[in-house]
């Protein structure tokens, strides 16, 4: 399986499902337009009946005849359960259903789709009983670089039951991990806070002391945070100085002046950091340059200027950003975080050239 390709074909798939996600509106259109192809990216002959098993018989008790939309059978064993709703249903009052068929037959893993979300779930917590929380989840329209791995490791070529499961675990506990904290920091529980106070507070921890640092500890934690977070850019700020400088010695372009006099500035570089963050998810950062010239500082693809994505110009009361859109659209902004305000028109343009 070649990786490359891999992703790309993904990332098609998450375009095509946000193209045709509202105009889709029965089951079974969603199974041939989205997710029938998802698994053909994963390399499962569609068209073969022994190995992609369509209303896969799986009784449930007195339950005789139950069928699951799909059976993936490998080894003369059906092995992945895939369970499909319309684009248009939300799948958590679905999982019962395929916690049921999970149980009836030898598979190890189970699917529950709508065609844009997919989630993975397999018997860590009891053998041959699913799991009532998936290990992964992956939304196709929102991939991300470190969820591709994951995902390969269900294609064909690469499949193997010990591999996956062996991760599963990791997977499954940390995105439970992640969950957690994310609802800490939106909204600190009672015993969160009490957790935290035994280390910072040695006073009784009442009811009216919780309250009170409640706030405190809801602020303390996404200062950290953002502190973190600042940390990263800046560094990566600095990388971006001592890299990019060695490239812009090299560069010459017939449209654009090259001036030994041009000082790039860290307003601009900040501004070329924050498009790499923006498109983290969405193409390697080693695709994206910069060129520095007297009117404008320009950011684009591949290091060629037909594939510019963005320019920037700094005047005495702000910056502009000019877009590579269809309208060329021009915004006028504080300073270059702002430009993260426009992620989606960007990541719009870079995806255009993919």
């Amino acid at each position: 399986m070649e990786m490359d390709k891999f992703k790309e074909d993904l990332k098609q798939l998450g375009r095509r499902v946000i193209e045709l996600k509202d105009s889709i509106g029965t089951e079974e259109a969603t199974k041939t337009s989205l997710i029938m192809p998802f698994f053909a990216a994963l390399g499962y002959d569609l068209f073969n009946p022994t190995e992609f098993v369509p209303e896969f018989t799986a009784d449930v008790g007195i339950k005789k005849g139950e069928k699951v939309d799909y059976a993936i059978v490998l080894e003369g064993k059906p092995t992945i359960l895939v369970e499909a709703k319309s684009i248009n249903e939300q799948l958590t009052k679905h999982d019962s259903q395929l916690f049921r068929y999970f149980g009836t037959t030898e598979s190890k893993f189970g699917i529950l789709t709508n065609g844009q979300e997919y989630k993975f779930f397999t018997d860590l917590d009891e053998p041959n009983k699913m799991d009532l929380s998936p290990f992964l989840t992956v939304d196709i329209t929102k991939i991300k670089d470190n969820q591709i791995p994951e995902l390969a490791k269900f294609h064909k070529d690469n499949f193997d039951v010990d591999k996956i499961t062996s991760s599963a675990a990791e997977l499954k506990y940390l995105s439970s991990l992640k969950e957690y904290l994310s609802t800490e920091l939106d909204e600190p529980s009672e015993d969160f806070i009490k957790f935290l106070l035994n280390e910072i507070y040695d006073g009784m921890k009442t009811k009216q002391i919780l309250e009170k640092f409640k706030p405190i500890i809801k602020k303390g934690l996404n200062q950290f945070i953002s502190e973190k977070v600042n940390d990263k850019l800046s560094a990566a700020l600095k990388s971006s100085v001592s890299i990019d400088n060695v490239e812009i010695q090299s560069e010459s372009d017939t449209t654009e002046k090259e001036d030994s006099e041009i000082i790039t500035t860290p307003e601009e570089l900040e501004a070329y950091t924050i498009c790499k963050v923006v498109l983290k998810d969405t193409i390697p950062l080693d695709r994206l340059f910069y060129r520095d010239n007297r009117s404008y500082f320009n950011i684009l693809l591949d290091d060629n200027i037909r594939r510019w994505v963005l320019r920037v110009r700094f005047n005495s009361v702000g910056m502009k950003i000019e877009l590579n859109d269809e309208q060329h659209t021009v915004y006028d902004l504080e300073n270059p975080i702002d430009i993260y305000n426009h992620a989606k028109e960007i990541t719009k343009i870079v995806e255009r050239f993919l």
